[in-house]
């Protein structure tokens, strides 16, 4: 494959409710999308960095730059042999993950269509014909309205439910939750909202067994997690701190965790990603597919790691009218009544693209050729 051009484009998309985490509230997303295009065919990604640098140091205006100024030259008018060679040439690029990963992504789909294959058999996935899907439910204003919205959820058929945590925000609220729905699978994420002097607090979190608690501790922690997973019952799930398979490797080996949540942007794309699964699936620690919001490129990606064998849990992979009014794929992404998305057989990331409305929410873009 010759890298011909790289193209950006900066979309608005309002969400069809906010979404609240321990550290920010978001109304709606500026999403950067990728097109990669190489002798008449082009390939999409999406950059899944959010609006502000809280979930990591990354963010919109940071990523464009550095998508635009430092990935796409060291890719343009490159002849790749395989997606794989994508990595190498921007692994000196310190951090921003999600920048590289997003053009990365955009050159397995590009790939796939080369080769006549769904995403989810280039990445060698296919695991199974339907991934289990669970959802993530923000902070609310209210108890009352994250019940509603819990009923809402377990109505449309989702697997799992995993609600957003922080002081004050968390013992009593998950105790109203497991009276109310006291079988559900039920996951706790804090996004790094305690310290190590928040244990006891913690640990009274057992008593309503959870599936697990995400990245209770600092996002670029490890040996912390490792102090704290032995005074818990409960299995801690990592995020923000497993930015590669070496990380999971160093996180295993200290017992930091049970569980581990992969997100295609955060390690940086496929390449990385399906080393991180290996890693995980050696050493009996299940993984799952965890979401940033994305639209609907970055879901269908999603949907495809998704494929692989050891996403055993149910991952943040839902239905795209959850978010949007109208998605940027066609059709959009949805849910079966039994809560599962069943992967698509078309030549790439395997939903076709709404150009019109892409260009109708675009606010910018830029070309490197």
């Amino acid at each position: 494959m010759k890298l011909d051009r790289i193209t950006l484009r900066q979309l608005k998309m309002p969400l069809v409710h906010f979404f609240e985490t321990s550290f920010s509230r978001t109304y709606s997303r500026d999403i950067i999308i990728v097109e990669v295009h190489s002798e008449g065919l082009s390939g999409w990604g999406e950059i899944t960095a959010g609006e502000n640098p809280f979930y990591n140091e990354e963010w919109t205006q940071a990523a464009w730059m550095i998508a635009r100024d430092y990935v796409a030259p060291r890719l343009v008018g490159k002849s790749l042999g395989d997606a794989t060679e994508v990595d190498p040439l921007t692994r000196h690029i310190r951090g921003h993950n999600m920048a590289r990963g997003g053009v990365e992504a955009a050159v397995w789909d590009l790939q796939a269509r080369r080769n006549g294959n769904p995403l989810w058999k280039e990445i060698g996935g296919g695991a199974r014909e339907e991934i289990p899907c669970g959802v993530s439910i923000g902070i609310q204003d209210s108890v009352a309205q994250l019940l509603e919205k819990i009923d809402l959820e377990l109505n449309a058929g989702y697997q799992r439910i995993k609600m957003k945590i922080k002081p004050g925000w968390d013992i009593d609220v998950i105790r109203q939750v497991r009276e109310r729905f006291p079988n559900i699978r039920l996951m706790a994420d804090a996004n790094s909202a305690y310290t190590l002097a928040d244990v006891e607090r913690l640990k009274a979190l057992d008593e309503f067994y959870l599936m697990m608690l995400e990245q209770p501790l600092s996002h670029d922690d490890i040996i912390d997690h490792a102090q704290l997973q032995p005074k818990l019952q409960t299995p801690i799930c990592l995020d923000e701190c497993i930015r590669s398979a070496h990380h999971a490797e160093q996180a295993i080996r200290l017992g930091a965790g049970r569980i581990i949540n992969i997100k295609l942007g955060r390690v940086g794309g496929f390449s990385e990603a399906i080393k991180l699964h290996n890693v995980c699936q050696a050493a009996k620690i299940p993984v799952w597919c965890g979401g940033m919001l994305e639209a609907g490129i970055g879901r269908a990606h999603n949907i495809a790691l998704a494929t692989l064998p050891n996403f055993t849990l149910p991952g943040d992979v839902s239905a795209s009218k959850r978010y949007w009014s109208r998605d940027i794929i066609v059709p959009e992404v949805e849910t079966t009544p039994i809560g599962t998305i069943r992967r698509r057989d078309e030549p790439g990331f395997g939903y076709a693209l709404d150009h019109d409305f892409i260009n109708h929410v675009t606010t910018r873009t830029e070309s490197v050729s």
